[in-house]
């Protein structure tokens, strides 16, 4: 696929000395102007219902930004799909397609979250309307008491505090076409792992697979030799991104959110936080993100963003200001 010949006059292409590697970079409006006329939207009491705790995506960012992502997705499942066929057909296989993996990478408060259950919910509105499931790799997290007994409390969401090979070994039974693939379930209120309770995936059509460290590389092992990773195993990957003093900041509102909402819950591991002062609150919040969401975006998760197939960028006001999409 030669994304150059997608491209309107004018377009920045990204050179190849580019931070973001080699991308095509886009408006918003020329990213908008790729789209075809789609014959479907989402109410608003859809949107609702996908946006995260004071993520304020729009219609209008729908219609510019996702029903373009959405097009160039079911062109990628489409080719990938040919492409199954024709090497199995030369293998003399007759196995059913795998699933189509799409991997949704970015920081806590950037709005991945959104981003996922958006493309989920279009994707599933497709004109071939494929089966569409969502993970998030929250699930693969290790316990409260397990996270206790290595000592790593303090680095819950950092790439050692999931069960790597257990995420691993998830992605290639749903790669390898496996049935009754489970998945764990992870509470956000109770801020652990909800034993004996799973997510089953039936062989979707297409899977999103949402988390903060996704597009990590392979790990090399001791002996010199490098492990798989997650990421190996994907289709198509998106990173949201924007810079960190906003992220920063959307952090701090949610948390300030969620002290109202949330937080008030009789069962939420965070109830303490609701009780607290506005001022003790913010320096709270503020700690969190400088010990450990903050140091977890700068050394983790922001240096896999060039790992990505496409990068949404935000602003300040938390809209996709442009696209950038991998040249293939």
């Amino acid at each position: 696929m030669d994304l150059h010949s997608l491209v309107p006059p004018g377009t920045t292409v990204a050179p190849e000395d580019d931070p973001y590697g080699p991308y095509v970079a886009l408006s918003r409006q020329q990213w908008a102007d790729l789209a075809d006329a789609v014959p479907w939207s989402l109410d608003e009491d859809t949107l609702a219902r996908l946006r995260g705790l004071g993520d304020p995506t729009s219609g209008d960012e729908v219609q510019q930004v996702y029903h373009p992502l959405t097009q160039l997705l079911n062109l990628y499942w489409e080719r990938t799909a040919a492409l199954f066929r024709t090497s199995h057909d030369f293998l003399g296989l007759s196995d059913k397609q795998v699933p189509f993996v799409i991997g949704v990478a970015g920081s806590v408060a950037v709005g991945k979250s959104t981003t996922a259950r958006l493309l989920q919910e279009l994707l599933a509105r497709g004109p071939q309307r494929p089966t569409v499931d969502l993970v998030t790799s929250d699930g693969f997290l290790y316990p409260n008491d397990v996270l206790d007994a290595m000592g790593i409390a303090h680095r819950k969401g950092f790439p050692e505090s999931y069960d790597r090979q257990a995420l691993l070994q998830f992605v290639i039974d749903v790669k390898s076409g496996k049935r009754d693939v489970s998945a764990p379930v992870y509470s956000h209120l109770v801020y652990d792992i909800v034993p004996d309770e799973h997510i089953v995936l039936q062989h979707p059509d297409i899977l999103i697979i949402e988390g903060l460290n996704v597009l990590q590389p392979a790990r090399r092992r001791s002996d010199g030799t490098t492990a798989l990773a997650v990421s190996d195993f994907f289709d198509f990957t998106v990173y949201v991104d924007a810079r960190t003093a906003f992220i920063r900041q959307w952090y701090i509102e949610r948390f300030f959110a969620l002290r109202a909402t949330a937080f008030r819950d009789p069962k939420s591991y965070f109830r303490i936080y609701a009780k607290m002062s506005e001022s003790e609150a913010l320096r709270t919040a503020e700690n969190f993100w400088d010990t450990i969401n903050g140091p977890n975006l700068e050394l983790n998760i922001r240096p896999t963003r060039g790992r990505a197939t496409a990068i949404l960028r935000k602003g300040e006001n938390h809209a996709v200001n442009w696209v950038r999409i991998r040249k293939v």
